[in-house]
């Protein structure tokens, strides 16, 4: 189902289930004015199209120990294929690292890293992230305050 093919029903759904997960398919139908079979029926196309994806439930990270927030930006020593995917392995398999990106511009890759403290951050950044065969350089800046977050695309 391509983004084109979306009606506007298809789009009150997405915006609604993006702030509300859990909410029932009789309530969704109602909020979007639809019958619940009918909404059922979109919710399953939309999951076979790749458009929605699993359903999760998003922790406050400061209570379960993870309140600080770090953007990391990484240079590799070089731009080999094999190192870049010997990197993205490295990253894919840590759980601290919430988002990384490839980037164009003076930094090869962002991370957002989610740890309890400063000590924790020094940790991973020193024994690990540094130590990568891959790695060159990294500039780090520790987050102050949330000002921002969503987790809701535009519809």
């Amino acid at each position: 189902m391509p983004q084109s093919s979306l009606d506007a029903t298809d789009r009150r759904i997405l915006a609604v289930l993006q702030r509300r997960g859990d909410i029932s398919h009789a309530s969704l139908a109602a909020e979007v004015g639809s019958s619940p079979a009918s909404c059922w029926r979109r919710i399953r196309a939309l999951e076979e199209a790749g458009i929605l994806g699993p359903a999760v439930r998003l922790l406050d990270p400061a209570s379960i120990g993870r309140g600080l927030d770090v953007v990391c930006h990484v240079r590799l020593n070089s731009q080999q294929p094999d190192a870049r995917a010997s990197l993205e392995a490295f990253i894919l398999g840590r759980a601290e690292v919430m988002e990384c990106y490839s980037m164009t511009g003076e930094w090869d890759y962002m991370l957002r890293i989610v740890v309890g403290d400063v000590r924790d951050f020094e940790a991973f950044l020193m024994q690990d992230l540094l130590r990568h065969p891959a790695v060159a350089s990294s500039n780090s800046h520790f987050a102050l305050k949330r000002v921002k977050y969503t987790t809701a695309l535009p519809v």
